[in-house]
C-alpha cells in the first residue's frame, strides 16, 4: 500500500468525476459528489479546501468505494 498524495478538494473532485461521479450541490465549503448505479447511489461530501488531511481523504476513499491506488503517490 502506497502513501496517499496531498490533494486539494478540487483535485479529489476531479478524480471522482473521472470515475463517474457528478457534482449534485455545493454549499459553503463542501461539494457533494454522487454516482448513481443500478445497485446503489453513492454520495460523497468533499471539503473544498486547499489541502485535505489524510484522515479526511481516507474517509472519502472509503465512502466512494474507489481503489485507494487512485489517490496514492506513484
Amino acid at each position: 500500500m502506497g502513501k496517499l498524495r496531498v490533494l486539494s478538494g478540487q483535485e479529489v473532485c476531479a478524480i471522482l468525476a473521472q470515475e463517474g461521479f457528478k457534482e449534485v450541490r455545493r454549499r459553503g465549503s463542501h461539494v457533494v459528489m454522487q454516482k448513481r448505479a443500478q445497485e446503489a447511489t453513492v454520495t460523497v461530501p468533499v471539503p473544498d479546501h486547499k489541502e485535505l488531511r489524510a484522515g479526511t481523504l481516507a474517509s472519502i476513499i472509503r465512502q466512494s468505494r474507489l481503489p485507494r491506488s487512485l489517490f496514492e503517490t506513484e
